[in-house]
């Protein structure tokens, strides 16, 4: 682990308190509605159009692709597109694939360290029922 003394934790549904927990919960429940109106079986970009479009009726600033910055050793390196980045403070990472994979969550993992936000969400639409992966960055005690 880097000198910055974070870590990466994976946040299973009631695993305590943490940060944007009514940001993630919102997110969530707007995912469920977006998989029950639209099933699986679309391309990724239908969803992450109709969850900014069904979180954004609920009064949520969301913006798709956003532009993050990314930093090496506290300077900028580049630029990240987030899927999703809700409330200037989740990142959501939207698949439509069979299942969740470890490089899925690999990504999402590099994606909260390199651009120092500390929540992310996994969403995968193409499965029969939503899948939903909540990661965060915390401070090693």
């Amino acid at each position: 682990m880097s000198a910055d003394k974070t870590q990466i934790v994976d946040l299973a549904e009631g695993a305590g308190d943490y940060p944007h927990l009514d940001t993630t919960r919102t997110i969530i429940g707007a995912a469920y509605e977006v998989h029950r109106e639209l099933g699986p079986g679309f391309l990724e970009k239908v969803y992450e159009t109709a969850l900014t479009q069904e979180l954004t009726g609920r009064g949520v600033s969301v913006r798709s692709q956003a532009e993050v910055a990314v930093h090496y050793k506290g300077k900028p390196v580049g630029v990240y597109y987030a899927d999703l980045l809700v409330d200037d403070a989740v990142i959501c990472e939207i698949k439509a694939t069979q299942s969740l994979t470890s490089a899925h969550e690999a990504q999402l993992l590099h994606c909260l360290k390199a651009t120092g936000i500390k929540v992310g969400l996994l969403l995968n639409f193409g499965s029969p029922r939503v899948q939903v992966k909540r990661l965060a960055r915390t401070k090693k005690s």
